[in-house]
């Protein structure tokens, strides 16, 4: 419960920082929601899936950080969420390795359709970051949805599963808002969305027995 309060201050103090344009206010309270998730992680059963997702969550931190600073430092917050990324990968894979073909028609699929938009918007210098972590990306998506249906517990699918696709979607607004039609409401459903993702994630750990 503790871990669950620092987690919604957290997440309220950076909301009305957004209202505000208090952007050092921002800074500082951004992380805590996810210091508290890995905070509550460390209670999920040990094994090599918690220990990939902790990764991620610190990743994650640093993005967080790099993405907030002021100035543009956005291509060095992309390659934190890159590693970040690659970490759930990591942890999806320790469960796993099933083809999956369906998902993975899937989150091609999306990611196909993402980056057109995206490309069409112009991004100049960063096609290639923007590519590579497209893909990255797209498969962590497909890893969290071929969980689904395997040997690994229900619940924990699920909620990678819906985790991924909300971080897919907060990523999907980022580059929208940034690259082809920016929009009032973007900080607050890119970052709302990203919360819910990253708890889906870490919340999946719980569902595990100890390796």
């Amino acid at each position: 419960m503790g871990w669950l309060i620092l987690a919604l201050m957290g997440a309220a103090t950076y909301l009305y920082g957004l209202a505000m344009h208090a952007t050092l206010l921002c800074l500082l309270v951004k992380p805590m929601p996810v210091l508290a998730l890995l905070g509550w992680l460390h209670d999920a059963p040990p094994g090599e899936y918690r220990r990939w997702i902790s990764l991620g969550l610190m990743f994650s931190l640093v993005g967080d950080v790099l993405l907030a600073w002021p100035g543009d430092l956005f291509v060095f917050g992309l390659g934190a969420f890159l590693l970040a990324h690659l970490a759930y990968l990591k942890a999806y894979l320790s469960d796993t390795r099933r083809p999956a073909l369906l998902p993975l028609a899937l989150a091609l699929g999306i990611g196909a359709l993402l980056l057109g938009l995206l490309v069409s918007g112009g991004l100049g210098p960063l096609l290639v970051p923007v590519i590579v972590y497209g893909l990255v990306i797209s498969a962590m998506l497909w890893r969290a949805l071929a969980r689904l249906g395997s040997q690994v517990p229900r619940r924990s699918a699920w909620l990678a599963a819906a985790g991924a696709l909300a971080f897919v979607v907060s990523d999907s607004m980022i580059g929208i808002n940034r690259f082809v039609a920016p929009f009032h409401a973007a900080p607050y459903l890119i970052i709302l969305s990203y919360w819910l993702g990253q708890w889906g994630i870490t919340a999946s750990a719980f569902t595990r027995r100890p390796v």
